[in-house]
């Protein structure tokens, strides 16, 4: 987990410790250990409280993870473009700086939220709940948060999401799962990207990437993407996310509606700058 780096504190958690926060004082001895664990039951609290809200408005929330340059946006992109017919799609981008990603989207018609987490290099489920402020979720049937690009700490960190969408550039590398086993084991899917440059990297095996994944116990669907219009390689991708949209429409119309539960903590207090 994020132990080691000290990363767990991000801009949208950091009341939790700071100015007599609820987890600013400790008992002695184990401060550093205490303080992440604890930031990480907020957290998951924090998570559950985003997922009631999502459930109230029938909204799918997919958490997008990456290294950075995967193609992560140029993939919402496309799938913009492909289902604005279909499905009602809504974007939280986080990004270290900027609002480029977020322009991005946006240009293309559909709602965005910018997260800059500064040196957070992930998002968590204040920094997500603190965005769905800025957005009206009864006009979204699918959210995308597309998370800091990253291997190691986002895998880390519920947001109150239904799954989570790994993509792995055939420019990386087949032994990226190997090499990350935390984030490719949380994958509930994994999308090779930028799959119409395999004609040229002799290096990358698809079979072995695949390998590499079921090697870690994982079940998940590989799915090859490409949104170049000379080799768009869409459909697979596009299937899978109207299967578990419908899934999800299906669940919600048997179980019974979680409550949202009042709040008793200080995240409405933050800005939201």
């Amino acid at each position: 987990m994020c132990d080691t780096c000290g990363c767990n504190l991000t801009p949208g958690n950091q009341h939790l410790v700071e100015n007599n926060g609820k987890l600013a004082k400790t008992s002695e001895g184990k401060q550093a250990v205490e303080v992440l664990h604890s930031l990480l039951h907020e957290n998951d609290h924090q998570a559950a409280h985003n997922r009631a809200h999502f459930a109230q408005h029938g909204v799918l929330v997919l958490n997008l993870m990456s290294s950075p340059g995967a193609g992560k946006t140029a993939l919402l992109e496309a799938t913009i473009d492909a289902l604005r017919d279909e499905l009602r799609i809504a974007v939280i981008e986080g990004d270290l700086e900027t609002e480029n990603d977020a322009q991005r989207i946006r240009a293309k018609g559909v709602p965005a939220v910018q997260i800059t987490t500064g040196s957070a290099c992930h998002l968590d489920a204040h920094l997500v709940h603190a965005a769905l402020h800025q957005m009206d979720l009864s006009q979204v049937d699918v959210l995308f948060i597309e998370n800091v690009g990253n291997l190691v700490c986002p895998a880390s960190f519920d947001l109150g999401h239904h799954y989570n969408v790994v993509l792995l550039s055939v420019t990386e590398g087949d032994d990226k799962p190997a090499k990350y086993p935390v984030m490719f084991r949380a994958a509930d899917v994994l999308l090779l990207s930028k799959t119409d440059l395999l004609a040229v990297l002799e290096d990358f095996s698809v079979h072995k990437a695949e390998q590499h994944l079921r090697a870690l116990a994982s079940d998940a669907q590989v799915i090859q993407v490409s949104v170049k219009p000379a080799a768009k390689q869409l459909a697979g991708w596009l299937g899978w996310l109207k299967q578990a949209w419908q899934q999800q429409q299906d669940y919600l119309a048997e179980a019974p509606l979680p409550a949202v539960q009042p709040h008793h903590h200080h995240h409405h207090h933050h800005s939201h700058s």
